[in-house]
């Protein structure tokens, strides 16, 4: 299972940091995501899901 969003499909991006003496070296940057437990398909289910579709009202939580 890869670390990506259920719902945008947000997930891992590779990049290069560069540091003061210009040194490069490769980093990744991992989207916020959250397991939580939203109702997909009329049933509910844990699912990994970004801060930013939790904050937009793309999910619709379980209670």
């Amino acid at each position: 299972m890869a670390r990506s969003c259920t719902i945008c499909g947000k997930g891992i991006v590779v990049g290069i940091k560069l540091s003061h003496s210009h040194i490069r070296t490769k980093r990744t940057w991992a989207p916020n995501l959250q397991r939580v437990k939203a109702v997909i398909d009329g049933s509910p289910k844990k699912v990994l899901v970004c801060t930013r579709c939790l904050r937009s009202g793309k999910v619709q939580r379980a209670i």
